[in-house]
Formats: structure tokens, sequence, C-alpha cells
């Protein structure tokens, strides 16, 4: 079951405090989750998981907030921000990285557009090349 937000991006999308979703999400325009989601979050704009909220699945969008908790890969075209008291286990994939000292991350992080893709293996010569350079 996916729930779909169909819209020109104008205001923000919210799962308060209390609510659980299960099923993906899709937005078109910024997300806050202050609830619990069991599914992945496509966006187009931007997502924030607040200080009470969970996500147990993938995240992706143009830019990302967390201050909760999320099981799960979070890719974002642009900024990511891992704030407060987050938890983060799961790889990140991002072209900017900001992470407060008080955050936790478990897992890889992928920055740039340099990165290769996921999945992506070096050969033996391409290996050596890197080292040469």
């Amino acid at each position: 079951m996916a729930l779909e937000k169909p819209t020109s991006g104008n205001g923000t999308t919210l799962i308060g405090a209390g609510t659980t979703l299960k099923g993906d999400l899709s937005s078109n325009s910024d997300l806050r989750i202050d609830g619990t989601v069991i599914g992945n979050i496509h966006c187009s704009a931007k997502v924030v998981i607040g200080a009470n909220g969970v996500v147990e699945g993938d995240i992706s969008g143009n830019q990302a907030d967390i201050i909760g908790k999320v099981t799960g890969n979070i890719k974002t075209k642009e900024l990511l921000q891992l704030r407060g008291d987050s938890t983060v286990t799961g790889n990140l994939y991002a072209e900017k990285l900001q992470v407060e000292p008080s955050a936790t991350f478990n897992g890889q992080c992928h920055m740039g557009a340099a990165t290769p893709p996921k999945g992506a293996e070096l050969s033996k010569i391409d290996e050596e090349e890197l080292v040469l350079q």
C-alpha cells in the first residue's frame, strides 16, 4: 500500500506523534515524520525525522534532517544532517553530510558525484590507477 500526495510542492506533510504508517510513502512536498513509518519514503523535497520519529525503511529525498531514529539507507541529492540524539543504522548517500557530535551513525557513507554506484566493484586495473594517482 503506497500513500501518495500528488501536489505541486506546497506545504508540508506531517505524520504526527502517535501515528504508525505501514507502507511506502511518496511526497512532492516537504515531509515531517514525528510518528512511526514502517516502509520506504521517497520525497522530491525535504524530509525531516523529528526527535520522536522512527523510520524502518529507506529514505530518499533532496535533503534530509534526521533527529529521530532511522533503520535503513538514506539517499539525498543535497544536504543530509544527522542532528541531536539521532540514531541511524544503514548506509548514507549524500552530496554533503553534517553530523553533530551527539548523533550516532552505524553504516557506510558515500559522498559526492565521484562515488562509484552502489554495487560497483573496481577492477584490479582501476585500483592500481587509483594508487598511482
